[in-house]
């Protein structure tokens, strides 16, 4: 607002009058500049010394306390030892063992405590031990060094313990004693004097007869050393006479009779001149960056127009681009689509390339999100090195699209989707690792197939459907077939969904499976047939597909194992196989949906087989091995379908709740006359056989396929050669009369 009123006055006013304004703009704001200079640094400096002499205050106290402190702590210190009927018994025994006091009354309290001087007095206050600096001495050295000292704290104690002591376990203070500052061969210390008497109340003790243990630790030693560094005292030591250095701050060390014995002095810490030494440099830039910032605020208002022109165009271009990837957003796309197809003629055409990302959910769910926002950042990279002057916008997702024009678009179009799939042919570098992924993409082309924007995007898009179900990392161009392709998809999928909620066409029917020695017969798997009014039948390799892509797999499958558990509780022995899919696995309620089905069909669990793929099972590993661990747990078995078709590895079994491999009816398919079988099915079933599990072949369709795979030990077969698809009651009448007969 401010800068709109100075610019309207400077447009308002004549030449020679905003060179006027300008001026009163720079006097005003250098004067209030300089008065809140002035402020802040009369107003700092006073804060500093404030902060100074509070510090110093602060820390004195802490001092005075310390040493408080340190006075019962000695004393305490020498409760330790002192209240104790080991000790009593010790000093009174005659001769006294002096190596069991230099233990426990002497040399341990310079170990331990850090105490400098101990002494021992008797009943008659003469000494019978001395301790010096860690060192047994003479006990007449007492005499010669605290004795003087020591003697007026003795006589105060000596009239406490006449009038008799008794421990008290629940204080601190245990008994009674004496203290206080003196100087002790020339040093500053603190002398205190405790009595010796017994803990437990039963060893007789005249008043007034007690031992008197006398401790000393001096002030200008290690105490003052370890409260210096313990309180980071800056310089602390002890000094016989106050300082002339004002600067020094100094705590009297004080005897209990008020006289002076020495001072504890040392560098105070000044919190306000260290954040003066701190904030002036802050100051003197700030006040330069306010200088700065007025010559920034009137080069801003002749520049003012420039920048809401430059803000508007910024405006516009995050309107227009993808905030992740920077590239063209659907808006953006949209209206250059639009103009690039107005402008067509001469001879030139549009290709339209719809980009989409190979498994792109994969790489979101097993590395996160922020790992796919890093491979779509890669993927935008990618497109705009190969197609630098085309418009490549991002529509949403892992879905991109490219605006290419040209004198023969659909050829340079195809080059271009090749120079794709050749860059994501090799490893996609993230930074902290790299991803190998493919796309797809489609093509459609202007004018051939059409000048409508909305019907050519539509055409693209189908053209990216063939490509992805043609195989994926490849490309491929709109034809009208595709469209009638889309077309019976779409119905195929409208009829699927009436035939799904009616129940008409859908069936299902049983293929018997045998076992190799024998041929009796185990089971049967469950197949789903739809069989269309007008259609005819139409192959599970058809609707299944579709079922999966429309988000009807789930339920379709769970009807087809409720109807296989109806129908193999009536048949009198073997067991139901049933398929699952990739997205029964994924839900967490996967067991608890199984179980309600055999409860409500009372079919047991042991009779009920679920048939997985590899492939299924590695896009959701932890969610599947979950599930398949309760399936198991109630007694399900569970076989893997497929096996050979996909990963083909023994590695993944490591992590699989299985019991049954079988084996694709590919491989089977390899063995025939005159080959001498299929060394890849030996491996299997050998393999197999190692690792536990049973083996089941499907697709037997030769007496020869049966003999081979029967010698090599699989376990169970099943074909046509065996055993067509039947009705669930054709199975139960197999079980009911021609159980264990030979297929064959």
């Amino acid at each position: 607002m401010v800068i709109e009123r100075i610019q309207r006055r400077l447009m308002a006013a004549a030449p020679g009058g905003r060179e006027a304004i300008v001026s009163q703009i720079i006097i005003r704001a250098l004067l209030i500049v300089f008065l809140m200079a002035a402020l802040v640094a009369v107003f700092v400096w006073v804060a500093a010394r404030k902060s100074d002499d509070l510090s110093i205050d602060r820390q004195q106290h802490v001092i005075a306390t310390v040493l408080e402190q340190s006075f019962r702590t000695i004393a305490h210190d020498q409760e330790a030892a002192t209240v104790w009927d080991d000790s009593v018994v010790a000093l009174r025994t005659k001769p006294r063992d002096l190596k069991w006091l230099d233990d426990n009354l002497g040399i341990w309290f310079h170990t331990y405590y850090g105490h400098d001087e101990i002494f021992i007095v008797d009943q008659d206050d003469r000494p019978v031990y001395a301790m010096r600096e860690g060192r047994r001495r003479d006990a007449d050295e007492y005499g010669r060094s605290a004795g003087t000292v020591a003697a007026p704290l003795i006589a105060e104690l000596r009239a406490k313990m006449r009038g008799g002591v008794k421990t008290a376990r629940a204080s601190s203070v245990l008994t009674p004693g004496a203290i206080d500052l003196g100087t002790v061969h020339g040093h500053p210390a603190i002398i205190s004097v405790k009595p010796v008497v017994t803990d437990t109340g039963e060893i007789p003790q005249t008043p007034g007869t007690e031992y008197f243990h006398i401790s000393i630790r001096y002030l200008d030693g290690s105490f003052i050393a370890d409260l210096a560094r313990r309180y980071q005292l800056e310089g602390g030591h002890f000094a016989p006479a106050p300082p002339d250095d004002e600067d020094i701050s100094r705590v009297p060390l004080r005897t209990r009779a008020g006289n002076v014995i020495g001072y504890f002095v040392w560098i105070p810490f000044r919190p306000g001149t260290a954040m003066l030494g701190q904030v002036t440099p802050a100051l003197v830039i700030s006040l330069l960056l306010v200088f700065g910032t007025i010559g920034w605020l009137l080069y801003r208002i002749s520049r003012s127009t420039l920048q809401l022109s430059a803000a508007r165009s910024q405006a516009q271009h995050l309107a227009d681009h993808d905030p992740l990837t920077g590239l063209a957003n659907r808006a953006l796309f949209d209206r250059r689509l639009n103009q690039e197809l107005s402008r067509l003629g001469g001879g030139r055409s549009l290709a339209l390339l719809y980009v989409d990302l190979d498994h792109f959910k994969n790489v979101n769910d097993h590395l996160g999100h922020p790992t796919g926002d890093l491979l779509i950042c890669a993927l935008a990279r990618v497109l705009n090195s190969v197609a630098p002057g085309d418009l490549v916008a991002r529509l949403g997702g892992d879905e991109f699209a490219i605006v290419h024009v040209g004198d023969n678009a659909a050829r340079s179009g195809e080059r271009l989707a090749r120079k794709i799939h050749k860059a994501l042919a090799r490893p996609v570098d993230l930074g902290h690792g790299e991803v190998l992924i493919g796309a797809s993409i489609g093509l459609s082309v202007a004018p051939a197939d059409g000048t409508d924007p909305v019907e050519l995007v539509r055409r693209a898009d189908i053209a990216l459907y063939d490509a992805k179900h043609g195989g994926r990392r490849r490309h491929s161009f709109f034809t009208e077939a595709m469209g009638d392709r889309i077309r019976e998809r779409n119905e195929i999928e409208r009829e699927l969904r009436e035939a799904m909620r009616t129940g008409d066409g859908l069936s299902v029917v049983y293929q018997p499976f045998f076992a190799a020695q024998g041929g009796a017969a185990l089971g049967a798997e469950a197949l789903i047939r739809w069989n269309h009014e007008t259609r005819g039948p139409i192959p599970p390799d058809t609707f299944v597909p579709i079922a999966e892509e429309c988000g009807l797999i789930e339920t379709l499958n769970e009807w087809v194992l409720e109807q296989a558990c109806f129908a193999a509780a009536r048949w009198p022995a073997g067991s139901v196989a049933v398929n699952l899919s990739a997205v029964q696995l994924r839900n967490v309620t996967l067991a608890e949906r199984v179980y309600a089905i055999l409860k409500r069909t009372r079919l047991s669990p042991g009779r009920l087989e679920l048939e997985i793929t590899e492939s299924s099972f590695l896009e959701s590993s932890e969610k599947c091995r979950s599930n398949l661990g309760w399936l198991r747990d109630i007694g399900i078995r569970i076989a893997l379908d497929d096996f050979g078709t996909g990963y083909s590895s023994f590695k993944h079994l490591g992590g699989l709740d299985i019991d049954r491999i079988k084996i694709d009816r590919s491989f089977v398919a390899t063995i025939q006359p005159g080959v001498g079988g299929s060394p890849v099915v030996q491996a299997i079933v050998d393999l197999a056989r190692i690792s536990g599990l049973t083996t089941t072949a499907e697709g037997i369709e030769t007496e020869q396929q049966r003999l081979y795979l029967t010698s090599i030990g699989c376990d169970v077969l099943q074909g046509f050669l065996l055993a067509a698809p039947m009705s669930a009651s054709d199975v139960e009448a197999r079980f009911s009369g021609r159980q264990g007969a030979d297929p064959a």
